[in-house]
């Protein structure tokens, strides 16, 4: 699988499991690119929805993107604290310079006292139904939201005391180096 370089921007792409897009995040940063993980950060990144609809994130956040998990993690940085918004999904993959997902409805919301709800189970249910989930993405789903909220609660990936500072002050780094490229090179632009 191609990966994105590091100081890269990317989109990230949300579908559903009948193929449809979901959402997509215009520009992403890319802060760490493996075969296995990919850590980006954004700011005020336009968003479309399926629908056409569009809107802008309000904080920075940095996402983190697992190839073997089947969950995927959003820090949003607020001024009360770091909150996590878990989304259920596919392991991701990196194609056409676009970090791509299904989305599975099931997400779990961490708060920064890292107490967590779960949430849209409902939708879930009925996407489930309607798109014919099969048994083993069923299985896979709730095997990965017990490993999900292990994480949580073991203070692991995302989840860890250091992580959001680390890859914050990264983001920071790579957003200056990005910015002095353009200074030297403006014919890029």
């Amino acid at each position: 699988m191609a990966i994105p370089a590091v100081g890269e921007i990317v989109q990230i792409h949300s579908y559903k499991h009948n193929g449809r897009i979901h959402r997509v995040w215009q520009e992403t940063m890319v802060l760490k690119s493996t075969n296995k993980v990919i850590i980006g950060a954004n700011e005020r990144t336009l968003v479309t929805e399926s629908d056409g609809r569009t809107w802008l994130t309000r904080e920075p956040s940095i996402t983190y993107f697992h190839s073997e998990l089947w969950y995927n993690i959003i820090c949003m940085l607020r001024e009360d604290g770091v909150y996590y918004y878990c989304n259920m999904s596919s392991p991701f993959v990196f194609d056409h310079n676009a970090i791509k997902y299904i989305d599975y409805d099931l997400d779990v919301k961490v708060f920064p006292d890292m107490s967590y709800t779960l949430l849209d189970e409902d939708e879930y249910e009925e996407h489930r139904q309607l798109m014919n989930y099969p048994q083993v993405i069923d299985s896979i789903l709730k095997a990965n939201l017990q490993k999900l909220i292990q994480w949580v609660e073991q203070r692991r990936g995302p989840f860890a005391p250091d992580f959001i500072e680390a890859w914050t002050n990264r983001f920071k780094f790579q957003r200056q180096l990005n910015d002095e490229k353009k200074q030297q090179n403006p014919e890029h632009d």
